[in-house]
């Protein structure tokens, strides 16, 4: 690797570039970036890549919430807390218009749909129950 190289790779480095961009400019390979910029202390945050923004609360009750370095980004405190959300805003499940299925009830003949469950026979709880073991249900 020649002097002009080690300046260029410091001054791309620098600038945010990864090192993958670097050795590409560079004509070198990938792990020859890597091992000088670790030898010569230039591991850092990549610049150019927009900072994903911290959640300080939870969405549901408000307290605050620590976030670990390195784990993933949170937005509820507990899992209460999230099925609840979820359940009080159901506008904010993005649903696929190709798993919704439509199907007639296997007991009272009523046509339903279901999402993400292709096969199921009954509209509900009732009808199963009044279809496997007798009984009437919607009646």
């Amino acid at each position: 690797m020649t002097n002009e190289q080690k300046a260029k790779i410091t001054e791309l480095r620098t600038a945010g570039f990864g090192y993958a961009n670097i050795a590409n400019a560079l004509g070198l390979t990938k792990n020859q970036v890597v091992s000088y910029c670790h030898r010569n202390g230039l591991t850092g945050e990549k610049s150019n890549q927009p900072d994903k923004p911290v959640v300080l609360f939870c969405k549901n009750c408000g307290k605050p919430i620590t976030r670990t370095p390195g784990r993933k980004q949170v937005k509820f405190c507990s899992d209460e807390c999230c099925q609840s959300w979820w359940n009080a805003h159901p506008e904010a499940v993005t649903r696929r218009s190709t798993a919704i299925y439509s199907f007639t009830c296997a007991h009272c003949g009523q046509p339903f749909t279901a999402y993400g469950n292709r096969h199921r026979k009954y509209c509900s709880h009732a009808c199963y129950i009044a279809d496997c073991f007798g009984g009437a249900a919607h009646e």
